[in-house]
């Protein structure tokens, strides 16, 4: 067996799934076939909820602003801008952070942890004893030559190409591209920011200033066809359709590089097939829309990594894994239908002006803008974790408001002293927040002890986001397991469901 779990693209999903695992304690190889990174990036930030989970493993210095790391209040669905802030806490996401940065922030981190990353490594082949076998093989093509692969488990990261989807012969349903839209980092060219595009007759254009002397332009004449991915776009091509919509001739200028994208919408029908899953763009495609694409990989990762991680290394049973897909197929499914959404009120010319009108209005509502905030943002996001394992048992009627979101960041007097909920995951651990200091819960939790750190601390601000609960089950990912009040009821259920077969003492 080459690693417990061999990851197939050094992308951000793939990157950040290679440290969830290695914190999870098991082994991981990370195979890209490209040699060395493009440098290029598609992407230019990622949303608020992104952030929170590299806030959670404590990597965001590591982009070297940390805490104060560029934001904006001011966001957009489909071109029509209001304030985030309608929802507490809330911003559009981290600004003029390239996809390149990204990738070598979690490449570092990674790394530090042990991930073994190898680039020239093109997988070739899936043996078929995936399916139900106890092992996945593959061929690949090194640089050392072709080379047959094991592990317990493959994930493919590989894009929206993804050849690990192809081979693991999983479907992925959707429509066809219907539009060419055009990418450029252009330079010898003095633009007007346009940071969160401009819908002019014949087209949509996006600008924005990178570094000294580059901007980034997006290009969406309406009309334009769609186009083949073997194609290719020239600068003279780019520059033609910008003066199209914009009246501005940029031709003088010159691109460090140009692609093209389109509005393409697919979704694979299955995360997991056997002992092969799915993440990031190998499972979901859409039109790119405030950098919900690569957000929504590093969620897929965050959600994946410590389960698959507690499976691999035996610590925790194969249905487990059954929630990857139960959670994050949803959140896919909800954001395919926002990004195209988002293109018909954004891309639909003359013909959706009615439809930006009726949506400008409605975003005059403090309850439409909390709504479309929580889901460009994805602080929305709530898992259906049921209510049958006691996951919500102790709070009387109903299920507690907390169970299956997103813990907030929030501060906390711990034994040790000021602390936060977000420095208490930085390990990829579970934890178990005590707030009433009952010992009857440390002795619960202590059989999971190193995969679950208890912590008897208290709410620095007596109005928290808490609302009654005495205990919180966090998962690494930073979503509520179970809660309770003055009762452990439900709560072996959890660790058990969450986090594997308890030791023994």
């Amino acid at each position: 067996m080459d690693a417990d779990v061999i990851v197939v693209g050094a992308g951000p999903t793939g990157l950040m799934l290679a440290g969830e695992l290695r914190l999870g304690g098991a082994e991981v190889i990370v195979l890209d076939k490209l040699a060395e990174p493009t440098g290029q990036s598609r992407g230019l930030g990622f949303t608020a909820r992104a952030m929170e989970v590299f806030d959670q493993r404590g990597i965001l210095p590591r982009f070297g602003q940390g805490e104060s790391l560029a934001v904006s209040d001011v966001g957009h669905f489909g071109g029509v801008q209001f304030d985030f802030t309608a929802l507490q806490g809330a911003h559009f996401g981290a600004r003029g952070i390239p996809q390149s940065q990204t990738e070598a922030v979690l490449a570092g981190w990674a790394a530090d942890l042990g991930a073994d990353i190898r680039r020239g490594h093109e997988v070739l082949a899936l043996d078929d004893g995936f399916r139900h076998g106890e092992h996945a093989e593959i061929t690949v093509a090194t640089p050392d030559g072709v080379r047959r692969m094991r592990a317990r488990y493959l994930v493919g990261c590989d894009g929206g190409k993804s050849t690990v989807r192809k081979l693991a012969g999983i479907g992925f349903p959707g429509t066809e591209a219907t539009r060419a839209m055009f990418l450029a980092d252009i330079t010898g060219v003095d633009l007007a920011p346009r940071y969160l595009g401009e819908t002019l007759p014949n087209g949509m254009v996006m600008a924005a200033p990178l570094k000294e002397g580059v901007h980034r332009i997006i290009v969406c004449p309406h009309g334009a066809a769609a186009r083949s991915a073997e194609d290719t776009v020239t600068f003279e091509e780019v520059a033609k359709a910008w003066e199209h919509i914009t009246g501005e001739d940029i031709s003088g200028g010159g691109a460090e590089w140009v692609s093209f994208f389109s509005d393409a919408t697919r979704q694979a029908d299955q995360y997991r097939r056997g002992r092969v899953l799915l993440a990031g763009d190998a499972a979901h495609i859409h039109l790119p829309a405030g950098g919900q694409g690569l957000s929504t990989g590093v969620q897929d990762a965050a959600n994946l990594g410590f389960k698959l991680a507690a499976v691999a290394t035996g610590r925790a049973g194969e249905a487990l894994l059954d929630t990857y897909h139960a959670e994050r197929h949803p959140v896919g499914r909800r954001l395919l239908m926002n990004t195209r959404a988002q293109g018909l009120v954004f891309l639909g010319g003359q013909k959706a002006e009615p439809l930006r009108s009726i949506l400008t209005e409605l975003t005059g509502h403090d309850v439409v803008r909390r709504h479309l905030a929580g889901i460009v943002s994805h602080l929305d996001i709530r898992y259906d974790l049921g209510e049958g394992d006691g996951a919500g048992e102790g709070q009387g009627e109903g299920v507690h408001p907390l169970l299956g979101r997103r813990l907030a960041r929030t501060a906390l007097n711990g034994p040790d002293g000021a602390t936060d909920t977000f420095r208490l995951l930085h390990a990829g651990h579970g934890v178990l927040l005590d707030l009433a200091d009952d010992a009857r819960l440390r002795q619960a939790a202590a059989p999971w002890s190193g995969r679950v750190d208890t912590v008897t601390a208290s709410p620095a601000d007596r109005d928290t986001v808490f609302s009654g609960a005495e205990a919180v089950l966090v998962r690494p990912d930073g979503h509520v397991a179970w809660t309770g009040s003055g009762t452990t009821d439900g709560l072996q259920a959890a660790l058990t469901r969450w986090f594997g077969t308890p030791a023994e003492h």
